[in-house]
């Protein structure tokens, strides 16, 4: 029975992503970062972490449209989920904050660091560097604010579905 109940949250979950990218919404506001960042305290697993957003990362970009460099978005999502399932267990309310921007920043670093090196956008010395990183700004903006908003959301409710649990197993309920 417990297999089933993961196995469903697991795909309502890759659904709830993949909409959360297809409705309409802010450029970069979506929770996909948030959810690698809390992927240890999720699934307990790197494994089930990566399944969950490749899948919905490639199947909202399927019907999206694939675009070139979009290898670079995962690279920078996968090196998020790296890094937060070793320290997962250190996460709290109190400094989920700084765990946001720090992922936000991760991921705005690499994706953009990509875009300056492999398209023709930007001139390849310090000043395109600079452009680049400026000019993603705005976008950076809004992944920092969809990521903290969407990593305490996620927490609040993972919080309460372990307290309601617990409770059932303690029999307080």
């Amino acid at each position: 029975m417990k297999i089933i109940n993961k196995n469903s949250s697991i795909c309502f979950l890759i659904t709830l992503l993949v909409f959360s990218r297809l409705i309409p919404h802010p450029p970069n506001f979506t929770p996909i970062i948030s959810i690698v960042i809390l992927g240890g305290i999720l699934f307990q697993t790197f494994t089930l972490t990566i399944i969950v957003f490749f899948s919905s990362m490639f199947i909202s970009d399927f019907i999206i449209g694939l675009y070139p460099g979009m290898i670079f978005t995962y690279i920078a999502l996968t090196l998020i989920g790296l890094i937060y399932y070793f320290i997962f267990y250190k996460i709290t309310y109190k400094n989920l904050i700084f765990h946001s921007i720090f992922g936000s920043f991760i991921f705005y670093s690499v994706t953009n660091f990509f875009v300056w090196t492999y398209s023709d956008l930007y001139e390849k010395n310090i000043d395109g560097l600079i452009q680049c990183y400026l000019l993603a700004v705005p976008f950076f903006s809004n992944t920092l604010l969809s990521t903290i908003f969407f990593s305490y959301l996620t927490f609040a409710c993972v919080d309460k579905i372990k307290n309601y649990f617990y409770k059932i197993e303690k029999n307080i309920i």
